[in-house]
């Protein structure tokens, strides 16, 4: 974070100061909310959930190195106290991201934030200084810290925005104002939480109409919710794709030998190749949307070109593609699941499994609502339009949706089976797997089908394996 004194601190988060001998000592350090990150120099946010109670980490975090924590109750060593620790992060956060001058790039959508975010952020730190969100940490807590991470160095800010409903957006976008706005896509992940589609729409929205007029929206010409939001924000407006519409499009798409997407990148200022490292064709609009964002950052075609290129995978359990020794393919995509990264990954799947047996693992995606049923039907019948050798649909009742839309889809059914659990795959695997097999997982989140890649990936050619 950017040096500040816990005075300043407690004046711009209406806090009070407990057992702080100097009020001038500055934070230099990060703040964080887990004290096992505490560190010299650093402003620990002390949160109470429902088993652990962040107050009582605070002697061991100031022990640690920690200035002080930030909490609701004095701790018997250095503390601003406030009503709301989380109000208080955003208050500290709007103030430091005014303070710092770097550029804002927020992005959302329904289906690859983080891996677009990851993309933006390897291409623009070819440019200058870059503070990125990690991983999926998008939410009211998790947006607050990645700002407060920026430095004085820090030249653009990368920031995932995330909604469970109409407003989220927009008070995130208060608390960070960007610069830029990119809008994905308007998908079916949360349906069941938002009501439709049309809602989802409104909450992703939120973000271009938070724009400043010399802001710049970029949108998704290809999603007809995302392009009618142009006519929601006074910014400029570039928009990427295949449509006729796109300032920034590919042309000549294709998938390597192994499944990994290169195309001819199209900008205002030029046209260059690009072969990415990522798996599945879906990364190529990822990838424009990202080459929209650089080129609105003064990034020439040819250099968002070769960045692209090099540009690799950041966060964990998305399409992470590992062969084991005895030449079975790995290819965990098990951090979570809609129906639109669902279908992405199954023909990722087809892609990178050509000429080979394929083994689709597929759980439960979460939030759907009544889309529940059509959703998870639609997924097993398209395992068997796109040949995968064989689904494993794993848990309950989505599950034997999953397997019934396969088996209704023709007689390929025959090569789907359900099972109750992640222990219940890996058994099945172990017992079937071939070499040059490939297997992919994918889930939600909550149905925890990493333990079945990561079980696979021990097993490596040694043949014991378990779920844990």
């Amino acid at each position: 974070m950017i040096a500040l004194s816990l005075a300043e601190i407690a004046e711009v988060v209406g806090g009070q100061t407990y057992d702080i001998p100097d009020p001038t000592v500055q934070v230099t350090g990060p703040v964080v909310r887990d004290s096992r990150e505490a560190g010299p120099g650093s402003l620990f946010a002390a949160f109470a959930g429902e088993r652990v109670d962040g107050h009582d980490f605070a002697a061991a975090v100031v022990g640690a190195g920690a200035v002080a924590v930030l909490g609701t109750r004095p701790v018997g060593v250095p503390a601003i106290v406030v009503d709301d620790v989380q109000a208080a992060l955003g208050a500290l956060a709007r103030h430091v991201v005014r303070r710092l001058g770097a550029t804002l790039v927020a992005l959302t959508g329904s289906a690859g934030k983080t891996s677009t975010k990851d993309l933006i952020a390897q291409v623009l730190q070819r440019k200058a200084p870059t503070v990125f969100t990690p991983g999926s940490l998008n939410n009211e807590i998790g947006l607050p810290l990645t700002a407060l991470s920026a430095t004085e160095e820090t030249r653009f800010l990368v920031l995932e925005m995330g909604a469970r409903g109409i407003g989220h957006i927009s008070y995130l976008a208060g608390l960070t104002p960007p610069k830029i706005g990119l809008v994905l896509n308007v998908g079916s992940a949360h349906i069941g939480e938002f009501g439709g589609r049309e809602q989802i729409a409104q909450a992703k929205g939120e973000l271009v109409e938070a724009l400043p007029e010399d802001g710049t929206a970029v949108l998704n010409a290809d999603d007809p919710y995302v392009r009618a939001m142009a006519s929601r924000t006074k910014a400029k407006v570039i928009f990427f794709g295949e449509s006729d519409e796109a300032d920034v499009s590919a042309e000549n798409v294709r998938l390597t030998d192994t499944g990994q997407p290169a195309f001819r990148l199209h900008t205002p200022s030029g046209a260059s190749d690009v072969t990415m490292r990522l798996y599945g064709e879906h990364h190529v609009s990822n990838a424009l949307a990202a080459a929209a964002v650089a080129h609105e950052l003064g990034m020439s075609a040819d250099e968002i070109a070769v960045a692209l290129s090099e540009a690799g995978s950041l966060s964990r359990w998305r399409m992470e593609v590992t062969e084991r020794p005895d030449g079975v393919t790995v290819v965990n995509d098990a951090y979570n699941a809609n129906p639109e990264s669902m279908k992405a990954a199954l023909r990722a799947l087809a892609a990178i499994g050509k000429g080979r047996r394929t083994w689709a693992v597929l759980g439960k995606m979460a939030e759907l609502g009544d889309e529940a049923l059509a959703e998870h039907d639609a997924v097993g019948r398209l395992a068997v339009r796109l040949n995968v050798s064989k689904l494993v649909a794993v848990g309950g009742r989505e599950a034997a949706w999953l397997q019934l839309g396969a088996y209704n889809e023709g007689s390929w059914g025959e090569e789907s089976v359900h099972v109750s659990d992640a222990q219940a795959a890996v058994d099945l695997l172990r017992s079937e797997l071939r070499p040059g097999d490939v297997v992919l997982v994918k889930a939600s989140r909550s149905v925890g089908l990493e333990s079945v890649a990561q079980a696979l990936l021990e097993s490596g050619a040694e043949g014991e394996v378990s779920a844990r």
